[in-house]
């Protein structure tokens, strides 16, 4: 099967220093908790779900686990005989150069990085630069498409020569248009100043901080499943703003308080009303109840188009709203979540959108 191509590939020994390089839901992290010393299995991942998934099933094991995104710091050099990554599990090209550079950090002198992937998912891109990075490359296995790669560490690695390491969120660089179409579409909601407020899903904090912005007497409390993006999400609250992102009208812009003058939202002053949390969904607040939930979800996973995610997320807002909540959701206009959302709410309709996007409001929780 593909999906078991690393862990029939890949041998190691027991007393071998293992590292999982944002792949814990890879099947060979089963093997190596059977086969490796207690002490022997370093976890680095994203995903804050698959990260207690993976705490879970290694309770009887000493496991080290670790933000995927701060690998390169956290982790000793040449400290691991064996790094394996799986291009399935990487949200883009950069997240794969990261790993690139975890392993060249990490690996001993003589260590191995084991790769697996298929060509849309960069395989033939990642052997291009293992090849450049550690002078070697193999290729242990074909199937389907999909290959096993694997590079040995044959001398130290100048730090200077790894590829760029800064990780990427969805967006993080500019805002989209669909979170755009949905700032748009919170500009026009009628909102008190002291509702509860989640930005499910926050990525770079967008939402959350202009949400901030608009209820000085509320809370925004802002979710995401990637560490990552909760990472970046404190580093914008930290500093008030977050680059690119644009004051939207509303009557608060009248005042002068939304735009610093270059069009950016400065939010500094709001700040103490902000709580930022990793969550897999909502089960981080699903004991709490919030007047407003916003959210642009994720229609792919693993590179693979799915509307179960954006489903979950309808499921789980209903379920921490209070009875005359509201949830205000975009979506790509040819995404069909209006029949989860009738199956959870009372009201549902279209408040905003274009031939492309779609900003749907539902109102009332069915309990």
């Amino acid at each position: 099967m593909i999906t078991h191509l690393l862990s029939d590939t890949v041998q190691f020994a027991p007393e071998d220093q293992v590292l999982i390089l944002n792949s814990a839901a890879d099947p060979i992290v089963a093997r190596a908790l059977r086969s490796l010393r207690p002490d022997a299995l370093v976890i680095a991942e994203d995903n804050v779900a698959t990260l207690a998934n993976g705490a879970r099933s290694s309770s009887a094991h000493a496991v080290r686990h670790l933000p995927f995104h701060t690998a390169l710091t956290e982790l000793p050099t040449a400290t691991i005989d064996t790094a394996l990554l799986n291009l399935l599990y990487q949200p883009g090209k950069v997240w794969m150069l990261y790993a690139l550079s975890v392993a060249a950090h990490a690996l001993k002198i003589g260590g191995k990085l084991y790769a697996t992937g298929g060509k849309d998912r960069g395989i033939l891109t990642l052997a291009k630069r293992m090849q450049e990075l550690f002078g070697n490359v193999e290729t242990l296995e074909i199937s389907k498409g999909h290959r096993v790669l694997c590079s040995s560490k044959k001398a130290e690695i100048a730090p200077a020569l790894y590829p760029a390491h800064a990780l990427s969120l969805f967006a993080a660089s500019k805002l989209d248009e669909g979170t755009q179409m949905l700032l748009e579409a919170l500009a026009a909601l009628p909102l008190c100043e002291d509702e509860q407020v989640v930005d499910l899903g926050c990525g770079a904090g967008y939402v959350g901080l202009y949400l901030a912005h608009r209820l000085p007497l509320g809370h925004v409390t802002m979710l995401d499943a990637s560490l990552a993006a909760v990472a970046a999400s404190e580093l914008a609250v930290a500093r008030g703003s977050v680059e690119g992102l644009r004051a939207v009208e509303d009557e608060d812009d009248e005042e002068g308080e939304a735009d610093d003058g270059d069009g950016i939202i400065d939010t500094r002053q709001r700040m103490q009303n902000v709580t930022v949390l990793p969550s897999d969904v909502a089960q981080a607040v699903s004991k709490l109840r919030f007047d407003l939930v916003a959210t642009n979800p994720p229609f792919h996973q693993a590179g693979i188009q799915t509307r179960e995610i954006a489903e979950r997320f309808i499921r789980e807002a209903a379920q921490v709203l209070r009875p005359q909540g509201r949830l205000l959701l975009v979506a790509n206009r040819f995404l069909p979540y209006e029949p989860t959302l009738r199956a959870c709410f009372r009201t549902v309709q279209e408040v905003h959108g274009n031939t492309r996007f779609k900003v749907l409001c539902a109102t009332t929780p069915i309990l």
